[in-house]
């Protein structure tokens, strides 16, 4: 598949901002990328199709859940959770997206996970980090994804996490796993003081 089908497959699923966001993930994935030699044509697809399923109803992302491979227990976490999931099975089901690097990639770009590959954390950061994207924090993990991609998601992480125990609300077991992984990766291994 090439850039242009896949855009042709998610643009009528997308409202006109999102498919923005989109086109500004993808340059954005190209880019880190090209920047840690990972293949930049995959994370491209991977960054056009990684919203696919954003708007889908909840109950059809419901029953894809219960019907395929994916943890039953995403439906106990907030629905933004399901479509990354929910689009890694219908882009294979119904396009013939077999490639586990991008499957993988769209199915983790928002919760992240443990040993997540080059190719995850590409698409987990440029989502966090594409141009249009403005919250607390971002700026600094713009500029840390020039030199340190780990670190740019182990930042995304944190704040995500900071975010989100801010607002009472639950957090995915792989968004930690996500965490707890990088920070043992960028301290060598070693646990931070405390702990």
């Amino acid at each position: 598949m090439k850039a242009d089908e896949a855009i042709d497959i998610v643009k009528p699923h997308l409202k006109q901002e999102r498919f923005d966001h989109t086109l500004r993930v993808a340059d954005t994935a190209v880019e880190l990328a090209e920047k840690y030699d990972v293949q930049a044509e995959k994370a491209e697809l991977a960054a056009i199709l990684h919203d696919y399923a954003k708007y889908f109803p909840l109950d059809k992302m419901s029953q894809i859940i219960k019907e395929s491979e994916l943890p039953n227990d995403l439906l106990d976490y907030h629905h933004e959770l399901w479509h990354g999931p929910a689009a890694s099975v219908i882009l294979q089901q119904e396009y013939g997206v077999t490639d586990s690097e991008i499957r993988s990639a769209i199915h983790y770009h928002t919760t992240g996970r443990a040993n997540m590959s080059q190719m995850e954390t590409i698409l987990f950061v440029a989502d966090y980090i594409e141009p249009g994207r403005s919250f607390p924090g971002v700026q600094e993990v713009r500029e840390t994804a020039k030199t340190d991609l780990d670190r740019a998601a182990w930042m995304a992480l944190r704040n995500t996490i900071q975010f989100l125990v801010g607002k009472q609300a639950t957090v995915y077991p792989d968004t930690f796993y996500a965490y707890n992984d990088l920070t043992l990766r960028i301290t060598g291994g070693n646990q931070i003081h405390g702990q």
